[in-house]
């Protein structure tokens, strides 16, 4: 997938290092997943995650991607499409994390269309985006995405996340 920055594509075993870099970082991951944050601390971790995006993660239109920037081919983060954990009925999430070095560029936002745009033109009917409550900033991308708030669930997530839903024929209306 492109955009106009970004090229949204497979993690490749020779960016582990940026991987890492990314992942061992608290402020980073205390948004990702239930309870403390799980940092990876070495380069094998990272090469072992990048297969698991790869290979375990890739059913398609799932899967979990590099974000790409075009101007010098930086990866800055990743960009996933996933079933829920424990999903009912296999409920779809969207999400992103992006090194703390391209925060606040838009690039978030920019590639969750791209993905939003993919997974649509597959067929599923619905894509659920999902953050910790006090994630000012994935809720502020969600909105940006046109995602409608369904406010606080508890039922994905030992933790109560706020939520936000896209449906297919919204997004087909949204500009």
């Amino acid at each position: 997938m492109e955009t106009e920055r970004l090229v949204i594509r497979p993690w490749r075993r020779d960016e582990g290092p940026r991987l890492l870099d990314i992942l061992s970082r608290e402020e980073v991951m205390k948004w990702l997943g239930d309870g403390p944050p799980v940092l990876l601390k070495t380069l094998g971790e990272a090469h072992a995650r990048i297969d698991r995006y790869n290979n375990e993660r890739n059913d398609p239109p799932l899967g979990m991607w590099a974000v790409e920037r075009k101007e010098d081919g930086l990866a800055v983060g990743t960009v996933l499409l996933l079933t829920l954990p424990n999903d009912e009925h296999g409920e779809v999430e969207i999400g992103w994390h992006l090194h703390p070095d391209s925060w606040g560029h838009g690039y978030a936002t920019e590639a969750a269309r791209a993905v939003l745009a993919h997974g649509f033109a597959a067929g599923l009917p619905e894509i659920i985006a999902v953050a910790h409550l006090d994630n000012d900033a994935s809720i502020n991308v969600m909105r940006k995405l046109g995602m409608t708030d369904h406010g606080v669930v508890r039922k994905w997530y030992d933790e109560p996340s706020r939520c936000f839903v896209i449906t297919a024929e919204d997004y087909a209306k949204s500009p």
